[in-house]
């Protein structure tokens, strides 16, 4: 997306600007929620048939998983319904996560084939995987309608002073197929559109996960999913981008036109079972909601620093009961409101409840201990 790489760009910039420019790029603003927190869910099954990945999602496994909810703009309810559908399906077993992916579109077409290279530029579809929901140290994936593949080990988000995505790692052992429902390139016809199947490996969570096992029973992982679209014109019987901004569109809308919010992903929970022996209910997590009332005071400490050129230990000085709702505790047992207090690098601010401490700091990582 073009605001991904605006964001490379100031980061590159941010060792020779001021310090009030480090806090972000939105300008002298932190964007704090412009849409109600509620992530979309999903409970992913295990599998005991085998995957073929093909591109085309018609395996004996997939048949009875169900689809995500279709896609809708990354600013939510602030903007129109997308007009292509867009949906996942998940599968795991005891090597790989599984994905297969439908998009809609009457032209499907793509230009680049370089791994690594800036895949948004075309139409492309993206995963975005936190597995310990801790906002630093994700995956992002990005795959055109060629099959060509980027894929990013990001350290902590853009925002938070993360330096340029770690491109040059690669998901070892990753499978992509790609399968079009008409013709790649060929603007004399109208397409159905196109659709992928992806398989990630356990291992290559190595380095953010306690091992490369598969997840246990009940585990949720923070994830969301984007399809960057772009209007095209056919001219000369070839498509050309239009100067307009490209659609994102995803699974779980973030309200700003930003994909690098992990806190603001959906949530997938991970079941032993196997579709069809047993209904699956997702479990509202209690740590997530936690964890999103905890992330109030770093959206106040942005600001704050804004407006004063420091950071406060005080709730009042943060107006942080501006939101009626931040006045009442998430749920009984949890220590509110959060205590916070000022450190050599910033501040740092944690709650209770049973027996852990949920802690957050001026980086944006959010923990358990």
């Amino acid at each position: 997306m073009n605001f991904q790489l605006i964001v490379k760009i100031c980061l590159l910039l941010i060792s020779i600007v001021s310090p009030i420019f480090s806090q972000g790029f939105w300008g002298n603003e932190f964007p704090e929620g412009k849409i109600e927190y509620e992530p979309k869910s999903y409970v992913c099954y295990k599998t005991v048939q085998p995957v073929i990945l093909d591109g085309k999602i018609t395996e004996k496994a997939w048949a009875d998983i169900p689809w995500t909810d279709s896609f809708v703009d990354i600013e939510g309810s602030l903007k129109p319904r997308p007009y292509n559908d867009t949906k996942v399906k998940m599968l795991w077993d005891r090597d790989y996560f599984y994905f297969a992916v439908y998009m809609k579109e009457p032209h499907v077409w793509a230009t680049i084939k370089e791994r690594d290279a800036v895949i948004y530029k075309d139409n492309d579809f993206e995963i975005f995987l936190d597995p310990d929901g801790d906002t630093h140290n994700y995956y992002e994936l990005e795959v055109n309608a060629y099959g060509t593949e980027w894929d990013l080990l990001i350290t902590k988000p853009y925002h938070d002073g993360g330096k340029v995505a770690l491109d040059s790692w690669d998901i070892p052992g990753l499978i992509t197929s790609v399968h079009i429902d008409g013709t790649l390139n060929d603007a004399s016809d109208l397409d159905s559109g196109w659709s992928i199947e992806i398989a990630i490996p356990w291992k290559a969570f190595i380095g953010n996960y306690r091992s490369n096992n598969p997840p246990k029973d009940g585990e949720q992982w923070k994830i969301n999913f984007s399809r960057v679209h772009w209007e095209t014109n056919i001219i000369n019987s070839a498509y050309v981008k239009t100067e307009r901004p490209e659609y994102n569109w995803v699974w779980s809308p973030q309200g700003v036109i930003y994909m690098h919010m992990p806190d603001l992903w959906g949530l997938v929970q991970f079941t032993e079972n196997i579709i069809g022996k047993e209904v699956v209910q997702f479990k509202y997590s209690k740590i997530d909601k936690i964890k999103w009332s905890l992330r109030q005071v770093y959206y106040k400490q942005r600001n704050y620093f804004f407006a004063n050129q420091k950071y406060s230990d005080s709730i009042r000085e943060l107006n942080f009961f501006k939101d009626l709702k931040l006045k009442k505790t998430p749920f009984n047992g949890v220590s509110w409101p959060p205590k916070i207090t000022l450190t050599p690098s910033g501040w740092e601010a944690f709650v209770t409840w049973e027996n852990k401490n949920i802690i957050i700091r001026k980086d944006g990582r959010v923990w358990v201990e």
